[in-house]
């Protein structure tokens, strides 16, 4: 007996074939209301317009999902699939983040290199992560006092009696070279911290703070910014290989363009936040000559100094830690 398909029983019998649309589940770090979340909320979006029908991103949340001190594992042991997040949220594990904490350069410049794929190397052995892209690049960090800060004889900054609240990123550079005693307080937990008067300043990058509410009670800016986000996007290693082709080509190209758009928005971003803040009254105070020259190297030399250490301890040792330097790091661009 002949048996003879129409064009249309054929397709009924061959959609079960077709590849389903694929999911990765995902958390961010910071509460959605903070600029750089919605960064990160801005690329899922693009990645759920040009991937419909192939791959989409389910954001299940942020800090109040998973911790957002145990969302880096969380992604490393499978519970998340993807995560936005600081490098130095999971410092312990790959101190060779440090190397985009102190870097001068923007994600497009590294992705140029080869510094891009040497960290996501780096976080493949390390941590068995996809590093997807280092977003919203090309920012850095200032201290923010409430109080008017104090300059000694030579114009070095004077941290004595300063409550000035810390955390991993900032402590080697507050603690070691300006002497300060620091109080670690999470992100979430600043604000409550100003107002109670536990802590005085604080280290902030130079976008956000009108967002956290801070310039409540933060009165001045001290120049110049040090240090730069070190915010990228890791995925779980098996979840990122289990994914067709095509899904993988669409969230990597997606991933570069938005490393480029975000630092230009949040360049522009930048400038305005810092107009409005000097509009509410927000004065600056800025380090000159050998002074800010010596804050600016201090912050940089303690970062690697930090790296270097810890590489040293890991199974993997420091082997990278020159060309890393080499990488994010262009002397030029400090002239």
């Amino acid at each position: 007996m002949t048996i003879r398909l129409t064009g249309a029983a054929l397709a009924v019998m061959l959609a079960p074939m077709a590849q389903a649309q694929e999911t990765l589940t995902a958390v961010h770090a910071f509460p959605e209301t903070l600029i750089y979340t919605q960064s990160f909320l801005d690329f899922v979006n693009k990645v759920n317009e040009r991937g419909e029908g192939v791959i989409q991103i389910d954001v299940r949340g942020g800090p109040e999902a998973i911790g957002m001190f145990q969302q880096p594992d969380a992604v490393r042991d499978g519970i998340v699939d993807m995560v936005y997040t600081p490098g130095s949220f999971y410092g312990g594990a790959l101190p060779e983040k440090d190397a985009l904490v102190a870097s001068n350069l923007t994600a497009a410049d590294t992705r140029a290199n080869g510094g891009t794929e040497l960290i996501d190397q780096i976080h493949q052995e390390k941590m068995g992560v996809k590093y997807l892209g280092w977003f919203d690049s090309g920012v850095c960090y200032n201290l923010w006092t409430r109080d008017e800060p104090t300059l000694d004889a030579e114009g070095n900054l004077d941290v004595s009696g300063l409550k000035l609240r810390g955390n991993a990123v900032y402590n080697a550079f507050f603690t070691e070279y300006l002497g300060a005693q620091v109080i670690d307080l999470p992100t979430t937990d600043v604000y409550s911290g100003l107002e109670r008067g536990v802590v005085d300043a604080t280290g902030w990058t130079q976008i956000g703070l009108i967002d956290l509410k801070w310039n409540e009670f933060l009165n001045y800016r001290i120049e110049p910014c040090f240090f730069s986000t070190d915010l990228g996007v890791i995925v779980n290693l098996e979840s990122w290989n289990n994914l067709s082709e095509d899904a993988r080509a669409i969230v990597q190209e997606v991933a570069i363009e938005h490393e480029v758009s975000s630092a230009e928005g949040l360049g522009a971003k930048r400038d305005a936040d810092f107009a409005a803040l000097e509009e509410q009254g927000m004065q600056v105070v800025t380090l000159e000559g050998e002074a800010a020259a010596n804050y600016l190297g201090a912050a940089r030399q303690k970062t690697w100094d930090r790296m270097k250490g810890l590489m040293e301890e890991s199974p993997q040792g420091a082997g990278n830690y020159d060309r890393l330097i080499e990488l994010f790091y262009d002397p030029a661009a400090d002239q």
